[in-house]
């Protein structure tokens, strides 16, 4: 079963893959050039001590996101992976 979340909502050690990243162009622009693309493979892999940022391996690359910025990307997350 596939669902639709925000990357903030991802648990560590999951994956997921981009479906849209919903913000202003500007924004959504540099979130591309970071990796953050659709149908882009995305991994959560640690927390900050303070829970922000967390850190996303991303086509080989790890990236700190804060959450403000995560809950804009949106992942479509198969429940059985």
């Amino acid at each position: 079963m596939k669902k639709i979340i925000s990357l903030n909502e991802l648990p560590l050690g999951q994956k997921g893959v981009i479906y849209r990243i919903a913000c202003a162009e500007g924004e959504k622009r540099r979130m591309m050039e970071l990796g953050f693309a659709a149908d882009t493979e995305v991994e959560a892999l640690l927390k900050s001590p303070c829970g922000d940022p967390v850190a996303y391996l991303v086509k080989g690359a790890v990236m700190a996101v804060r959450n403000e910025d995560a809950e804009k990307i949106e992942i479509i997350r198969n429940e059985f992976i």
